[in-house]
């Protein structure tokens, strides 16, 4: 499937459709093409354009825009879908009908700003277990990855008028591992890694919140602050009796070593049988408490 690039100058003035595209053709192709600019109005580069074919339903062609704000393909006859997507943009979407030796008009597209979405409301937010995971991936024998979760947790967020102020606490069952194999499982549990016997708890707390910054985790007794990368999903009233919650994904990276975790069986080449580092996923939905929130499924 061939593609062309459009240096079809037109004035910043025009909207809509344009003059129609000059490419070269493959033998039974049409074309088209979109110029897509910022809510400023000036080209944007990088945006991804995703064309969809609508009787298939399969992806027919993708790819960014140029430096200059332009898309261009050549495709077969037939109805599509596009979809331009940029960071921060509210997406846009367009339907196509190609024709057989023809060019559509270029179509000018403006993206807009993405709606912010609204934060917590002040107060404490109770995890939802039934509908949060903590889970963990870690590299064994230097290749595969071994990948597990905690069952059993609780934790609490709570949102202060101004959003810094917030924390969050997370209180793990450390014997609550569980990766699929009752060996290892039982492996993990023992001193030589969670030794849970003696520290029955993974805690963690906030130390502030904000765009880029860290967090304490306290594992083996050692506490260590790691950043943890939240992304924030928004908030909605669902559930079991349409209380209101919100929701998150939050990563970070913890080294194994940084907590006393010094288990060193070596294969006979010399590969750590397990990774130096641990990446950490918390997926949380989270409960707004008040005297009537209603308590989980167990």
């Amino acid at each position: 499937m061939a593609l062309g690039l459009l240096r079809n100058r037109r004035s910043r003035g025009a909207s809509g459709a344009g003059s129609s595209i000059s490419v070269p053709l493959p033998p039974g192709a049409g074309a088209f093409g979109f110029e897509v600019l910022d809510p400023m109005g000036q080209p944007m580069s990088g945006a991804e354009v995703t064309v969809t074919a609508l009787d298939s339903h399969r992806v027919a062609t993708r790819g960014t825009t140029d430096p200059h704000g332009y898309f261009i393909a050549t495709l077969p006859p037939g109805p599509y879908s596009v979809m331009i997507v940029a960071e921060g943009l509210s997406p846009a979407r367009e339907k196509l009908d190609i024709a057989a030796g023809a060019a559509l008009p270029t179509v000018r597209i403006a993206l807009q700003p993405a709606r912010q979405i609204e934060l917590p409301t002040a107060g404490i937010w109770l995890f939802d277990p039934p509908h949060t995971a903590i889970r963990f991936i870690a590299k064994h024998v230097g290749m595969a990855h071994v990948h597990g979760r905690f069952t059993r947790f609780q934790g609490s967020i709570r949102i202060a008028p101004d959003m810094a102020d917030s924390q969050v606490a997370v209180r793990i069952d450390a014997s609550s591992v569980t990766t699929g194999n009752n060996t290892r499982d039982n492996h993990l549990r023992s001193a030589d890694f969670l030794d849970v016997e003696r520290y029955p708890y993974i805690d963690f707390t906030s130390t502030r919140f904000a765009h880029r910054d860290g967090s304490k985790w306290t594992l083996h007794g050692t506490s260590r602050s790691v950043g943890l990368d939240t992304t924030y999903l928004g908030m909605i009233n669902g559930g079991y009796e349409q209380e209101l919650r919100c929701a998150a994904l939050a990563k970070a990276e913890l080294h194994r070593e940084d907590f006393t975790l010094n288990w060193r069986s070596m294969l006979a080449r010399g590969i750590s049988v397990v990774g130096p580092t641990v990446q950490l996923e918390l997926d949380v939905q989270a409960m707004y408490r008040t005297h009537d929130t209603p308590t989980p499924p167990q």
